[in-house]
């Protein structure tokens, strides 16, 4: 009855190889930091708008403690900003702060390159090469909603094949934030196969272990991605 029991429960001493991860709850703090992180990426709580925590309390339906816990995280990422005797607003991001975030984005999503390519998985260049796929239903529209997010998820499938927690933590602000710019984007691409091709082909020299040209490649994607948002003819310097 013991051995059966010891099975059961799957325990280090039975042998047992774990098959299913253990359910991770998350803290109130933490959906409320989540939900907030949606709000401002897809645009309901615009660059430069006040939260209240009476308001975000009621649509919630939480007391102000939790809330008040998630808006210090947000704060500390720098997605909202405490201006004094006057509350806390969504970061308003000018044309050095979107420099910024470029430089910090670039940086993670070539470390991601480099893991993923480390890893040799045949599962994470099927997991880009659906994100491309998922662009491509998007090829009529290059500016428009859908076709910005399904570009977000290419990045997004891209660090989290990296396997880091820590690059994972870094990209998830950066990608509110790209979000953000994303938005302000739409418009500056004149084909769907362009922006659709600029994936591609780092999914190709990826799945090709060409390191170097990914990294070219990451490096040209990015300095395109500055240039269409703030038009400066210099901002691929900030990025390489």
């Amino acid at each position: 009855m013991a051995d059966a029991r010891s099975r059961g429960r799957g325990d280090s001493t039975s042998g047992r190889t774990r098959v299913l991860a253990p359910i991770v709850q998350e803290s109130t703090p933490a959906i409320i930091a989540r939900k907030l992180h949606e709000a401002i990426a897809d645009g309901s709580f615009p660059p430069g708008s006040q939260l209240t925590e009476s308001g975000l309390a009621a649509d919630l339906g939480v007391s102000r403690g939790p809330l008040r816990e998630a808006m210090q995280r947000l704060t500390a990422e720098g997605l909202l900003v405490s201006h004094r005797n006057r509350g806390l607003f969504v970061v308003s991001m000018d044309d050095d702060d979107i420099r910024d975030m470029y430089i910090a984005r670039t940086a993670v999503e070539r470390a991601a390159i480099e893991q993923v390519i480390a890893h040799d998985d045949p599962e994470s260049i099927a997991a880009l090469s659906d994100a491309v796929v998922l662009m491509r239903e998007y090829a009529d529209d290059p500016n428009g909603p859908d076709m910005a997010e399904a570009d977000m998820v290419f990045h997004q499938t891209l660090v989290e094949h990296a396997r880091s927690q820590r690059l994972s933590r870094l990209h998830e602000t950066i990608l509110v934030e790209t979000r953000m710019c994303l938005r302000a984007m739409r418009g500056t691409y004149s084909s769907g196969k362009d922006r659709i091709d600029e994936h591609q082909a780092l999914v190709d020299a990826i799945a090709a272990g060409d390191a170097p040209a990914a990294d070219v490649l990451m490096i040209e994607h990015m300095r395109d991605g500055l240039h269409r948002l703030i038009g400066d003819a210099a901002a691929g310097e900030e990025v390489s």
